[in-house]
């Protein structure tokens, strides 16, 4: 089963809302507030590499007030 951690980008002020959003999508097993260059990190599974491109493209980048997103697909847990 295909995980990824998505590093998240989101306008100012915008951080709660957006982590709360993220929350409540089903495939998005955690996601935590980050202090740094990125302002939130999920961890998203998947059944399949499709799934887990669709659900990064449909569900996380299309949100609104997400600037950018960087994916890191993990190879072993």
């Amino acid at each position: 089963m295909p995980r990824a951690f998505v590093l998240i980008n989101v306008e100012s002020g915008f951080e709660d809302t957006v982590l709360q959003k993220l929350r409540s999508v089903p495939s998005i097993e955690e996601a935590y507030f980050s202090y740094g260059v990125y302002d939130i990190i999920a961890k998203i599974k998947a059944e399949t590499m499709d799934q887990l491109k669709e659900m990064v493209t449909n569900k996380v980048r299309s949100l609104s007030k997400v600037r950018s997103t960087l994916t890191l697909i993990m190879m072993e847990e």
